[in-house]
């Protein structure tokens, strides 16, 4: 393989694995439920969308055809990601989940 390739994907791969562990941390360690809300549909998504580029150049080299099976994988992710995250954040907001101070925004109250 070319040596350019390996270099390619080992980036895409340690890029994808540090905003992961990023993503992971800020799910462990934010205080309440909106801001660890963030962590897996930021930084994770990026992380996984890391790896499937490097998974994507890997294979599109190895079969000299650009994969299409990453492709789909990396769109129906960035799609449903921000789509779940908004109707997690909605139904906490139904519920009156307790939140910081610090965290902007009201819920709206008819």
């Amino acid at each position: 393989m070319d040596s350019l390739i390996e270099w390619a994907v080992s980036i895409f791969v340690i890029i994808g694995g540090v905003f992961a562990l990023v993503g992971s941390i800020g799910l462990a360690r934010l205080p309440d439920f909106y801001t660890r809300l963030h962590g897996p549909t930021k930084a994770t998504t990026l992380g996984v969308g890391g790896a499937i580029l490097g998974s994507l150049i890997y294979f599109s080299w190895q079969e000299h055809a650009l994969q299409l099976h990453e492709v789909l994988i990396t769109l129906f992710l960035f799609i449903t990601a921000p789509v779940s995250a908004h109707m997690l954040a909605k139904a906490a907001m139904h519920r009156d989940l307790k939140r910081m101070k610090e965290t902007r925004g009201e819920p709206w109250k008819q």
